[in-house]
């Protein structure tokens, strides 16, 4: 039964340069309940392991790694980190003296802050960090328990202590001394370096040499942290697991990111300045062949009025039928007939009627004056010829 992330802080954001991490916690094949707890709150990453049974354990994990995630700086700094571990430890010791969990309950506690080139760890109890250098896996902290005692004093070995009987015996922990300090570490990394966080329920049960191949294996830090959690299972699993990846990113790494960053956000501002000018050009288009008309000569031989421009732009037709007339373009004078058979512009359709409408008027005036010029031709022609008869009879 897995319990992915036992307590993630949801409070401050912190500014990190860790951008690739994974981790899981699983409760293993034997223990009815999962008492580590672990943040992942880049660059904060915390693993805890509780003790004290019934249930106090994960009280004491719990009020670890919360205290931890409320109280640890927001930049790399050991000094400050392990403030808010000594801070955990009373809150832990408090929180039984309220009731709260049991006495005696308590719990170890490795924090690791990984920005950029900086690394730095505060460590209680046997829940371990390594990093991962040019492929090489190194333990970095060192057991608070009596196992590696009795390893540093040569009273028994490391394969030996994995079999032993008193291999979960730890001599340092949280919620027990008020005067606690944790182990502080600074460790300079480089990119590609890979940080992991670990209970002693994966170091119990897989050999450092394996996790190495793992991790080396693995590129992608969530799947890492989820296979080291199955081979602990796999091998048993006697104990609760917890497992966190993180893989640091130097300032050269940063810097390429913050680049390829940079350049695509100009791409896109270019992409969208370009979409916006070509849709400015498009809708200014749109509305000017929509608002401009032309005259030309239809099949008729009539005045006929569109909107839109006369022949073809870029190989379409961008002109609209509005209305046939019945002014006759062989009617109009030849520089307007001449213009309109070309197809005659103006910059609306309202001008282009007002247009027909002055050519009605001037045909229907030459008309008018037509007929006028034809009547007083006649009415010269009859009276020339009643004189003549008039003549003639006087004669």
């Amino acid at each position: 039964m897995a319990k992915l992330n036992s307590y993630r802080s949801s409070g401050r954001a912190r500014k990190g340069a860790v951008t690739s991490f994974g981790s899981r916690t699983d409760v293993g094949c034997v223990r009815e309940q999962n008492e580590d707890s672990l943040v992942v709150q880049p660059p904060l990453f915390v693993v805890a392991d509780g003790m004290g049974g019934h249930a106090a354990g994960e009280v004491a994990s719990e009020i670890c790694v919360k205290t931890i995630s409320e109280c640890a700086p927001d930049r790399v700094d050991a000094e400050e980190l392990g403030e808010a571990v000594e801070q955990a430890n009373r809150d832990i010791i408090n929180a039984a003296l309220e009731g709260e969990g049991r006495e005696g309950m308590g719990t170890t506690c490795t924090a690791a802050m990984l920005e950029a080139n900086r690394l730095v760890i505060a460590q209680v109890g046997d829940s371990r960090a390594y990093l991962l250098h040019g492929g090489k896996l190194t333990q970095l902290t060192r057991d608070h328990s009596l196992m590696a005692n009795m390893i540093e004093a040569g009273q028994i070995t490391p394969e030996e202590a994995r079999l032993h009987p008193s291999r979960s015996v730890i001599t340092r922990a949280l919620g027990n001394d008020p005067t606690m300090t944790p182990d502080l570490y600074e460790i300079n990394v480089e990119d590609g370096d890979r940080l992991l966080l670990c209970s002693d329920g994966l170091t119990a049960m897989v050999e450092d040499s394996q996790i190495e191949s793992i991790m080396n294996r693995v590129a992608d830090p969530q799947r890492c942290a989820t296979h080291l959690v199955n081979e602990a299972i796999a091998a048993g699993g006697l104990d609760n697991v917890t497992v966190i990846v993180a893989d640091a990113e130097g300032a050269r790494t940063v810097k390429r990111r913050r680049t390829a960053l940079r350049t695509r956000v100009t791409i896109v501002f270019v992409l969208l300045l370009l979409v916006a000018i070509i849709a400015g050009a498009a809708w200014g288009g749109y509305t000017y062949l929509h608002n401009t008309a032309y005259l030309a000569k239809n099949d008729a031989g009539m005045v006929a009025v569109y909107r839109g421009v006369p022949g073809d732009v870029l190989g379409f037709t961008y002109s609209e039928l509005v209305e046939n007339t019945d002014v006759p373009v062989a009617d109009l004078s030849p520089s307007a007939a001449m213009r309109i058979s070309e197809g005659m512009r103006v910059s609306s359709v309202d001008e282009a009627m007002a247009l027909v409408d002055s050519y009605r008027e001037e045909l229907a005036q030459a008309k008018a004056s037509s007929s006028s010029t034809a009547s007083t031709s006649g009415s010269s022609a009859a009276s020339g010829g009643a004189s003549s008869e008039g003549a003639v009879a006087t004669r």
